[in-house]
């Protein structure tokens, strides 16, 4: 398998296939360590910007439920205030108190993140997301859960300890919090920065913060389930299907019948297991949102050319569209 992206964090990724996909967890330490797109660094000049808002920053605790006006606060924008902006102050005072702060799909809103991640996604063919964690030494974030996701833990500051527990026994399976009958515990590992702490999807796990302040970032690879699979059968069994929209009398309400069926056996006769996967796993890549296109003002000032408009580079506007020179502020 060749795969270089991955390779940044596992190493030899025939034999991280090979051994670990989908099989057990294992910790990973590349030579020079793990490479981040996104540090404490990149965390503090989010917030240096202002602009971090729900559902994009939360703070948790295994032991407590934390309500969003613990962390959020409203901001006054002319003659009226907006909610669910990141409160530096309260996340600072809940950090303190022991709190993790959460932040969600770093991929959508930092850039090298989202080129990094851009690339893995091609390499797997399954969309891969980030979430980076930040906390404090000895305390829980999130209690035992399930992820429903393959995922890469990249420890960039202090040291986390881990706890890994069995996958599921089969496919019937919930995410989330494992309360009751904790399987049976199959990994310990304390991860530094630069290390990497691969584990499957389904397999339950919880951490604690070992020393300094932790920082790691989560990338969860998406696989496709029975919902993304009925789609795709529904969707491919309909492909080209040629009968009457609104039959009129009852003998061709059945003749319309009876063509669907004719028509769907023999796209299901046509059809192999690994086709249908394929076709879920396309879709899903299909779904997600594109990267966002810079404007690009600075050449536009710098050259005089037009900005192409928001995801129709290379077309016309409408004759009859407004001038954007004439808008004003």
């Amino acid at each position: 398998m060749h795969a270089p992206t991955l390779a940044r964090w596992v190493g030899d990724t025939s034999a991280f296939m090979t051994t670990y996909w989908r099989r057990r967890p294992g910790v990973f330490r590349p030579d020079g360590g793990a490479p981040s797109p996104f540090t404490l660094a990149d965390v503090d000049a989010a917030f240096a910007t202002g602009l971090l808002r729900e559902p994009y920053v939360e703070m948790t605790r295994a032991d407590l439920t934390l309500s969003p006006s613990d962390y959020l606060s409203s901001r006054p924008m002319y003659s009226s205030r907006h909610d669910g902006f990141a409160d530096e102050r309260k996340i600072s005072a809940l950090l303190d108190q022991g709190a993790t702060l959460l932040l969600r799909r770093v991929d959508q809103w930092h850039e090298p993140t989202r080129e990094l991640l851009a690339a893995l996604t091609g390499e797997l063919g399954l969309p891969v997301e980030a979430f980076c964690f930040v906390t404090p030494a000895g305390r829980q974030g999130v209690p035992l859960h399930r992820d429903d996701a393959d995922v890469l833990v990249v420890q960039t500051e202090g040291s986390k300890h881990w706890h890994v527990h069995e996958g599921p026994a089969d496919g019937n399976w919930q995410q989330g919090r494992v309360d009751d009958d904790p399987p049976p515990e199959v990994m310990q590992a304390t991860l530094r920065a630069g290390e990497v702490l691969y584990i499957p999807r389904g397999f339950a796990h919880r951490a604690t913060g070992d020393s300094g302040l932790s920082a790691h970032l989560s990338l969860t690879v998406r696989e496709v389930h029975m919902g993304d699979l009925f789609r795709s059968l529904h969707k491919i069994a309909g492909e080209r299907m040629a009968v009457e929209t609104r039959p009129l009398t009852d003998d061709a309400v059945l003749a319309c019948a009876k063509g669907m069926l004719e028509h769907v056996r023999a796209r299901l006769d046509a059809l192999s297991p690994e086709d249908l996967v394929r076709h879920a796993r396309r879709t899903r890549l299909a779904q997600l949102p594109p990267a966002p296109r810079p404007p690009a003002l600075t050449r536009r000032a710098m050259t005089g050319e037009a900005v192409p408009a928001a995801g129709r580079e290379g077309h016309e506007p409408p004759d009859d569209a407004p001038d954007p020179e004439s808008r004003r502020s």
